[in-house]
């Protein structure tokens, strides 16, 4: 297939993901939904939309331009296991392994295979020429590929690499996203700060999952915006968690803050539990600097004034790769 032609079917798939494949599929969220209770009509509907709005014509020849893809080429045979943390959250390395022109070979997650399997058969009907390009498997063990796009915890990236050391590779591990406040944020700043936060119960690695505040930041200033999303103690497996972590916490003597729906830890440490965010005061914000870079290596965004913008962490760009690894450009050296 040509390059056009890959391109002309991948906008009318994003096309179908914004306006028809709920209607077409009355029951989707509901199936989805019952298959993974994290995974909320809402938060599923968020992640279509967002697609949708990075599928179109503009957005994708901005995003390959700069690399002068060819129109054909010798297809490599790319592995993709997808993660499942988050709706559609592998959608990405498929997306850039069939536009570079290679075949996916996908292993979906056992927490989100319903919404991969009904829009790459979607994009089989746009043209079925993508059938060629497109393969399933639950077995890796007993095949080689030219090259692997592996995400998952710390603990299976240790496997990853070792069981495709012979590979080209792309490996991810577990990341967080932190946020710094200078205590000048307008109400747009901290409701977007929310956002970045509760958005997906806060799965994500581009959740923020630890705040930087100035001495003496007034907490209430963040309840205030927060309580927007009051509801999320509803969700079942949310308050499971909220008042697990709670317990835990005061059984070990550490002081929280809380507010019914949200748990707050002065904390170094980046990785907060569900439910819970760390937060640490700083004077010097040359030290926070320091902490950033040091740590670079398990921090996915970093939300500021002068970085992310407040709100923005959750809807990335084609062009906002995870990890800071340019996977168009892995492909195309393959």
């Amino acid at each position: 297939m040509l390059l056009k032609e890959r391109v002309d079917a991948i906008v009318k798939l994003g096309f179908y993901m914004g306006k028809s494949l709920l209607i077409d599929n009355p029951n989707l969220l509901r199936k989805v939904e019952y298959s993974n209770s994290w995974f909320t009509p809402q938060n599923v509907t968020k992640s279509l939309e967002n697609w949708s709005s990075q599928l179109t014509l503009d957005m994708i020849q901005s995003w390959i331009l700069p690399y002068n893809l060819p129109n054909n080429l010798t297809a490599k045979e790319v592995l993709i296991i997808m993660a499942g943390n988050i709706p559609l959250v592998g959608f990405h390395d498929f997306i850039s392994v069939i536009i570079c022109g290679h075949k996916a070979v996908i292993k979906k997650s056992s927490s989100d295979y319903i919404l991969i399997d009904k829009i790459i058969n979607k994009l089989f009907e746009i043209d079925t020429r993508f059938k060629k390009y497109v393969e399933f498997v639950d077995n890796v063990k007993e095949r080689s590929f030219d090259a692997v796009i592996a995400t998952g915890s710390n603990n299976s990236a240790k496997y990853f690499d070792y069981y495709f050391k012979k590979s080209k590779r792309v490996i991810r591990r577990n990341r967080r996203s932190v946020a710094i406040l200078d205590g000048n944020e307008s109400q747009a700043d901290l409701k977007g700060l929310s956002e970045d936060i509760f958005s997906y119960f806060g799965l994500g690695c581009r959740n923020v999952s630890k705040l930087f505040l100035p001495n003496e930041y007034d907490l209430d200033k963040l309840f205030n915006v927060f309580f927007n999303f009051s509801d999320i103690i509803n969700h079942r497996k949310y308050a499971n968690n909220y008042e697990y972590n709670k317990a835990i916490f005061l059984m070990g003597g550490n002081k929280i803050v809380e507010n019914g729906f949200i748990l707050l830890k002065q904390e170094e440490s980046l990785f907060s539990p569900v439910a819970m965010l760390y937060f640490e005061y700083y004077s010097d914000i040359e030290k926070v600097n320091s902490f950033i870079e040091q740590n670079n290596k398990d921090i996915q965004c970093v939300v500021s004034s002068s970085k992310i913008a407040f709100g923005a962490t959750q809807n990335p760009n084609l062009w906002d790769y995870a990890d800071g690894v340019d996977t168009v450009s892995f492909l195309k050296s393959l």
